[in-house]
């Protein structure tokens, strides 16, 4: 289902890939991240919506990425593996599951993704993007990461928030009071899970 979406993996990028559940599988019986109903839909619960957002914006190879919140390494590591020449910051207040993406990247030998236990609040560094999921509602994850961005854009989008959420999102975003853009995920993939998913770019420059 990978290389339909994104025929032009490399065989690296296809090992990898295909080690992730593994490695998932491995990790949640220890540490329960991921519910077993998402555990047995994978591929397209966990791989194929986190690379929703390289279907919106495919990353630069000099880009710099935070995944604020990132959990487990969602949508983080699989983006890692995407563009292996772009930087990613993975940030999560909980230790446990800063610990899981350290080994999983450990074992992937993902050289560009560094993994952080902090608050999104305390990271100083700027990025072209920052990416998450679902993890707060948009006005208050907004304002945590005011002022983390790159004043100058190199990308057909400008630098911001790429989020992933479903449902109506319309009131929620309207509480932002910003300019935004939301991309329905069914565009790119058939699988009904995708119906109400999408991905919101919020320009957030500076």
């Amino acid at each position: 289902m990978l290389s339909e979406h994104f025929p032009g993996l490399t065989p690296p990028q296809l090992e990898q890939f295909g080690q992730l559940q593994t490695l998932y599988t491995y990790w949640n019986e220890r540490i329960n991240l991921i519910s077993r109903r998402d555990m047995e839909q994978f591929e397209v619960h966990h791989l194929l919506h986190s690379l929703a957002i390289a279907k919106v914006q495919a990353f630069k190879s000099n880009a710099q990425i935070m995944d604020a919140g990132t959990g487990g390494g969602f949508p983080g590591v699989p983006l890692a593996i995407l563009f292996p020449e772009t930087d990613f910051l993975l940030v999560d207040s909980i230790g446990k599951k800063i610990k899981v993406v350290r080994e999983v990247c450990r074992a992937l030998k993902l050289s560009n993704v560094r993994a952080e236990q902090k608050r999104i609040e305390q990271v100083g560094e700027r990025f072209d993007f920052v990416v998450s999921r679902a993890v707060t509602r948009m006005a208050p994850f907004s304002a945590w990461v005011k002022g983390k961005f790159l004043r100058e854009s190199q990308h057909a989008l400008t630098n911001g928030i790429l989020y992933l959420k479903g449902g109506d999102l319309q009131e929620e975003l309207d509480e932002c009071q910003r300019p935004y853009q939301i991309f329905s995920i069914a565009d790119f993939y058939r699988d009904e899970f995708f119906l109400t998913k999408k991905v919101v770019h919020m320009p957030m420059l500076g």
